[in-house]
């Protein structure tokens, strides 16, 4: 009863966490959808890839060091734990500065590369170059929530994702509706919403007497390079799972442009608001199942172990299955929620079940990968993180070739498909090699 006590106390915190981060999706594209229409449904739509990157980067370094910690700590080896906490915030810093300067300078370009032209380029930009500006608050708000949640704040790190999500709330309302300021206001209330995050995120460490001695306590073991490459090395999974639906999104636009037009883009857009808090259900699965992974790995302890895994590949299927029920009794009135044209909600609901298919397939795959970069297999979780959008690249090169837009909408379904089945044949690799513990 404690493991499940245990599981529980880290996976609903977690759950709740990775929707409000889906919210955080669809909040612009609501304020601004409902203000502008299409045109700024697309906008927010083509621009957001560039936001989840930074996003994704903070969660990627987080979670690496995060990993490192909960495994050194259950070995006993606290002294080297604290190193790797104090290596993730210089990380943290580092990928803010960098993101920045380089967002900043290039974000036309970035925009153009994504399919943005004309009036959706100008709005794009102008909402992108502000949320550059505020690069650390986004890296930091999501960066620090996985080294909060190994360190046994799992309901803390859910309750300052819910002040930052409220902020962003009544500040897109007042930005964009009361003050009518556009994807301007909507990046502001974004922005302000993760400072607040990241604010109480400082303030759990600080009540907690932790001090970061950042340079010192990285470069006085001399083996600085081998500790920052090793939290990058393990967060380049959790990096790679937050972000792959943003390749798929960048994909699906230039694809949905090429052969459907603003409409289809548009279409999609809805469709994402929806899918993405979804996929970040899984996410959160996965994420919050971590720390006890890692630690039964850090202790040895198979069964436990297997019993975590368990439990999670349990509730992803069942969240799973509750969302496709869900989302396809509403799929006619989502485009709606959204500001979106009677064309654009009626073909977001003929198009969602496809959408659909493969849910329960990708909960299995969010947690196998989950639990891969926690128990140190990193290369097999590399290989689960970026087969998706690899699969997706393919098959965009020659269905919408043979079957026009219908040929674009499916190929997401069917990446989704055989990335479960390598995904299965990796979990069976694993377990043929498993002698009985942990680390087999």
């Amino acid at each position: 009863m404690k493991l499940y006590r245990e599981f529980f106390s880290y996976v609903i915190p977690s759950l709740l966490a990775f929707a409000l981060s889906g919210v955080y999706c669809i909040v612009d594209g609501f304020f601004v959808g409902n203000s502008i229409g299409d045109v700024g449904l697309t906008t927010i739509n083509i621009a957001y890839p560039v936001v989840a990157l930074l996003q994704a980067a903070g969660t990627g370094i987080g979670m690496g060091g995060a990993v490192h910690y909960s495994i050194r700590l259950a070995a006993g080896k606290r002294e080297e734990a604290e190193r790797y906490t104090d290596g993730t915030v210089l990380l943290l810093l580092a990928a803010s500065l960098i993101s920045t300067l380089v967002f900043y300078l290039a974000s036309p370009s970035v925009l153009a590369a994504l399919g943005a032209s004309g009036h959706i380029l100008d709005l794009g930009n102008s909402y992108l170059r502000i949320i550059v500006l505020g690069s650390v608050f986004q890296i930091f708000g999501t960066g620090l929530v996985p080294l909060i949640r190994n360190m046994g704040g799992a309901f803390y790190a859910m309750m300052i994702m819910v002040a930052g999500f409220l902020t962003n709330i009544v500040l897109d309302y007042a930005f964009v509706w009361v003050l009518h300021l556009g994807v301007d206001g909507a990046a502001l209330a974004t922005l302000i919403g993760q400072a607040v995050t990241m604010a109480g995120g400082l303030l759990f460490f600080l009540r907690r007497g932790v001090s970061f001695h950042l340079l010192r306590s990285v470069f006085s073991s001399g083996r600085a390079g081998g500790l920052l490459g090793g939290i990058v090395k393990i967060g380049l999974s959790p990096f790679g799972i937050t972000f792959s639906p943003n390749i798929t999104i960048i994909l699906m636009n230039r694809f949905l442009m090429d052969y459907g037009g603003e409409k289809a883009a548009a279409c999609y857009a809805c469709i994402v608001y929806v899918i993405v808090i979804v996929y970040l259900l899984l996410q959160g699965v996965g994420d919050g199942c971590q720390p006890l992974i890692s630690r039964y790995y850090g202790e040895d302890q198979a069964k436990s172990m297997k019993k975590v895994c368990s439990l999670a590949y349990l509730s992803g299927v069942l969240i799973a299955a509750a969302c496709m029920l869900l989302i396809f009794l509403t799929r006619y009135q989502i485009g709606g929620l959204f500001g979106a044209s009677d064309q654009v909600r009626a073909e977001a609901g003929q198009v969602l079940p496809c959408f659909l298919i493969s849910l329960v397939f990708l909960a299995f795959v969010r947690v196998t990968t989950s639990a891969f970069y926690a128990t140190e297999k990193t290369f097999l979780s590399y290989i689960l993180v970026y087969a998706e959008p690899a699969f997706l690249f393919l098959l965009l090169l020659f269905l919408p070739r043979l079957a026009g837009l219908t040929g674009v909408w499916l190929s997401i379904p069917l990446a989704q498909t055989l990335t479960f089945v390598t995904a299965l044949a990796c979990r069976l690799w694993v377990s043929s090699r498993s002698s009985g513990g942990t680390r087999g």
